[in-house]
């Protein structure tokens, strides 16, 4: 596509965002005011379905159709770096060499936050409907926890702790399950995505209906997600080789040792 042609598409969608946001930002209730529409509309519903984190209840509940589009953006997003990062026919993958060393200190201190940094992050996905946190957030914190084997220097460990196809079908299954359970909810006799399941009591952790479930589930979206994607990046940066050119590069060392014993028998 020509320059004036990305032009032609681009210019009348961002004058349309433009004037949406302009109108959107000229209806906004004043800052610090004492009305808010949508906090008095929220609120009230999060308690109406027993969930003490009402931002949990905003994601899982009362917008979870919006959360399963956001969900998706995430699958898509890992699945086209899956596919772009793929190895081309001329790329091969080879065991990554053991360069540097690490300090003993930061190799304890990654083995010792490890464990700690998966229950800190269990516990932001198990309690993300009553505390701040959630499914995203614990997800992250999991993902972050088990590369902790990289930054302490075993890049080995690594990957025997986070096989691919396992985290591949976890996440799959963390998006699919997301539909599932909505459409569990219209045969039930509810909308898609309705909390239809008992409520509990306030402020326990078998509350809030769907909401927990919904939040575990993007929590294994989520880590699921960001594992898969950092090992594509992993796999790219410390695996792959262009085939051929280290055998190249070792042809073109033997040929320059050979001229050099060449010259010195002469």
């Amino acid at each position: 596509m020509s320059e004036r042609g990305r032009l032609a598409v681009y210019l009348p969608a961002a004058l349309a965002l433009a004037a949406l946001l302009v109108l959107a930002f000229l209806r906004m209730p004043g800052f610090g005011g004492t009305v808010h529409l949508y906090r008095d509309l929220a609120v009230p519903a999060a308690v109406r379905h027993v969930t003490a984190n009402v931002v949990s209840a905003v994601n899982f509940d009362q917008r979870a159709l919006d959360t399963l589009g956001e969900e998706s953006i995430l699958l898509g997003s890992v699945v086209g770096v899956a596919a772009l990062l793929r190895p081309a026919q001329r790329e091969s993958e080879r065991r990554p060499p053991r360069t540097g060393r690490t300090l003993e200190a930061t190799g304890l201190l990654g083995y010792l936050l490890l464990p700690v940094t998966l229950i800190v992050g269990f516990d932001v996905v198990a309690h993300g409907h009553l505390t701040p946190g959630g499914g995203f957030q614990g997800g992250v914190v999991l993902a972050t926890g088990i590369h902790l084997l990289y930054l302490a220097g075993s890049y080995r460990a690594l990957e025997r702790l986070r096989p691919v196809e396992v985290f591949d079908a976890g996440e799959a299954l963390g998006a699919g399950m997301f539909t599932v359970l909505g459409l569990i909810g219209v045969l039930a006799g509810t909308a898609f995505l309705q909390n239809f399941l008992p409520m509990g009591s306030f402020g326990s952790l078998f509350s809030a209906g769907t909401v927990p479930v919904l939040n575990a589930l993007v929590g294994v979206e989520v880590a699921c997600g960001a594992v898969v994607l950092l090992t594509h990046f992993f796999t790219e940066d410390l695996t792959v080789s262009v085939a051929g050119r280290e055998d190249r590069g070792d042809q073109h060392d033997g040929d320059q040792d050979g001229n050099d014993q060449g010259g010195e028998e002469e």
